[in-house]
């Protein structure tokens, strides 16, 4: 941490409030947005580390929005891609500092993108409801794998829910209340791997307060927009997202 300057850590603050209020506003991609933007100013070890507990705390905000009650039914429905993720968030996680970045982007990005692209042209994919649950275990695995690398697990499950068909209200909650026990697995696997450490934590809790005041930001955006805006914006989101992988992995 002593090798951050003063202007690095304004400039994640900056980052952390914009992706606050995104997730405030779509549900998810604050990991993603961080991760991104944090990658091209910090090591990756440390981008990953300042994202893990404004992760986690953003995501408690978000899942008990609606009550207690809800995000227990939301658990329960969808315990197979939770149960997946949490076990394998703690495979992938010893890999974090191994696995070269640029493999890790791409991998993420370009399916990403083109799942996004083809909802967007007017040609929705869905998923037939006899292969939910085995939709549901892989989307699972990959989020697993790919939060534990690199803090972001959240695309196959908004890919899951936009298959399914998901209301607006049932993606945020249940989005919210997958996140937050990722988040809960992420941060014990990163405190055992080593990312998350006595200098790296006070950073990631200070990048908290901005979270926290994009989020409710992002609220009152969410609250106005109905069910077609939210899911034409979720998809936008999702292709500057995967691009914005994508380059990376090909300019580093």
């Amino acid at each position: 941490m002593s090798d951050l300057d003063p202007s690095q850590i304004w400039l994640a603050l900056a980052v952390t409030l914009f992706a606050g209020f995104v997730k405030g506003a779509i549900g998810f991609a604050m990991p993603m947005i961080m991760m991104s933007a944090f990658g091209s100013f910090l090591p990756a070890p440390v981008a990953l580390a300042l994202l893990i507990v404004p992760t986690l705390i953003t995501n408690l905000q978000q899942s008990l929005r609606q009550g207690v009650r809800a995000a227990a039914r939301s658990s329960r429905r969808y315990v197979w891609h939770i149960a997946f993720v949490c076990a394998f968030m703690f495979v992938a996680a010893p890999f974090a500092r191994l696995l070269p970045q640029p493999v890790m982007y791409a991998a993420l990005g370009v399916p990403i993108t083109a799942f996004a692209a083809w909802q967007l042209s007017g040609r929705p994919l869905q998923l037939p409801i006899r292969h939910r649950r085995r939709a549901e275990v892989v989307s699972g695995i990959i989020g697993g794998l790919y939060g534990g690398i690199s803090g972001i697990w959240g695309p196959p499950l908004i890919v899951f829910l936009l298959s399914i068909g998901a209301s607006k209200q049932e993606q945020i909650r249940v989005q919210g209340v997958v996140f937050l026990i990722g988040a809960v697995a992420l941060t014990f696997a990163h405190l055992a791997s080593g990312v998350l450490n006595a200098g790296t934590l006070p950073l990631s809790v200070l990048m908290v307060v901005p979270a926290l005041i994009g989020m409710q930001l992002g609220f009152a955006l969410q609250d106005r927009m109905d069910v077609v805006q939210f899911r034409r914006w979720t998809l936008v989101l999702l292709v500057l997202t995967g691009t914005n992988l994508i380059r990376r992995a090909l300019t580093m």
